[in-house]
């Protein structure tokens, strides 16, 4: 998939900028073409000469550079690649990109392409969460840059949160997606999974038992396809596949925010088990036991209906949604009346009373609801039922 592709790779100025020199060696490796661009920035953290000793390319590095104008100038630099990938992508230059700023080699290079971006941002958690970051963000991804990470984790600065630049594995699989000739090449899919958690207090919350595995196995399954994949996935036992755009949530209310401000998108799959009610009187301390007071009383509140929102929405619905839905009896007429109350396309059901094993098991076993009726799949390995379940979702919006 990478062999015989060129890359146009601006490393910006970052710590995290050490990373793009073993993206460039396994890229290599894959047989692709690497063509580095580092901004003025980027060579406090990297110097020219590795850069140039990994790659075997010029660095290119001014805007101004007569010689490199005559005989490549930026207007061909930036078209002459299969994908452009900003790795590591600083809160500067995707400022620059959000707002149609060139004032280098760097940012013009994006602005002149013709060709699909892919970022991988690195930067402080405060400046990842700013509102100016989050709004840039947000005109992004409306322009159809692709995202890989940020990932939570131990900044430079001792600071944690979201901001770590993807690992060099993820940012490959993204790159390798991005190239794909699948079904769902330039498609962008978002895709829910795990459960969420809602806090009683500090240190207890109300959760179920899924694992996450069919919503993990379903984004992969897209990702192969070559769907740009958003995978806003609650706090789940199975880790996230590489080369999706990886979100993480805690709550129901939390995830419906993320899926909406991840619209639009092609289809969207909603996969996670979210909670149906959250605790309405959480407090921010831990509830103590108290002799012969008895147990606390818990008010409960109705969570937002993910599902039936994003189905139901007058602008930016996806053009195919799919709901999941887990029952211990009557699996097809629940299902059935699930879809129609809830507004989306189909409904992937499943039996998941504690003798299937299906709730956090390796397999499962799924009926396809739709209008044409129900569909009865065989026990599948969840990668495999995720596989069919992506053919499916290619076929109906690629129709």
């Amino acid at each position: 998939m990478l062999a015989d592709r060129r890359i146009l790779l601006i490393i910006c100025g970052g710590i995290a900028a050490f990373k793009a020199l073993d993206v460039i060696r396994r890229l290599r490796e894959a047989g692709a073409t690497v063509v580095p661009v580092l901004t003025r920035a980027g060579e406090e953290f990297v110097t020219p000469l590795s850069v140039s000793a990994l790659a075997a390319q010029t660095v290119y590095r001014d805007l101004f550079d007569l010689t490199d104008e005559a005989e490549m100038g930026h207007i061909e630099l930036s078209r002459a690649a299969d994908l452009v990938v900003v790795a590591p992508a600083t809160a500067d230059l995707m400022a620059k990109m959000a707002n149609g700023l060139a004032n280098d080699l760097a940012s013009t290079l994006l602005m002149a392409t013709d060709k699909r971006v892919l970022i991988a941002p690195a930067m402080n958690v405060r400046m990842w969460q700013h509102p100016a970051m989050q709004r840039n963000l947000a005109a992004l991804r409306g322009d159809g840059v692709l995202l890989v990470g940020p990932e939570d984790g131990t900044m430079a600065c001792g600071e944690f949160g979201p901001g770590r630049m993807a690992d060099v594995p993820d940012i490959v699989a993204a790159l390798a997606a991005a190239l794909s000739d699948g079904a769902l090449a330039g498609r962008h899919v978002l895709v829910t999974s795990g459960p969420t958690h809602e806090p009683i207090d500090p240190v207890r919350y109300i959760a179920n038992r899924s694992s996450g595995a069919q919503g993990a196995a379903i984004a992969a399954a897209l990702r192969e396809l070559g769907a740009r994949v958003s995978f806003v996935t609650g706090p789940a036992r199975v880790p996230p596949p590489e080369g999706v755009e990886v979100i993480r949530v805690e709550t129901a209310r939390e995830m419906l925010e993320a899926v909406l401000a991840a619209l639009p998108a092609d289809a969207a799959v909603f996969a996670a088990a979210v909670a149906d009610w959250r605790v309405a009187n959480a407090t921010d301390r831990k509830m103590k036991k108290t002799e012969g007071a008895g147990a606390p009383t818990l008010d409960f509140a109705e969570n937002p209906d993910i599902l039936k929102t994003v189905s139901q929405l007058d602008a930016g619905r996806p053009g195919l949604v799919v709901g999941f839905a887990a029952e211990t009896h009557d699996v097809a007429t629940n299902a059935t009346a699930k879809r129609a109350r809830k507004g989306c396309d189909w409904i992937v059901a499943n039996d998941v009373s504690p003798e299937t094993g299906i709730m956090g098991g390796e397999e499962n076993k799924v009926s396809i609801v739709s209008a044409e009726g129900v569909e009865d799949w065989p026990r599948l390995s969840k990668v495999e039922t995720a596989r069919r379940l992506a053919a499916r979702i290619a076929e109906a919006i690629s129709g």
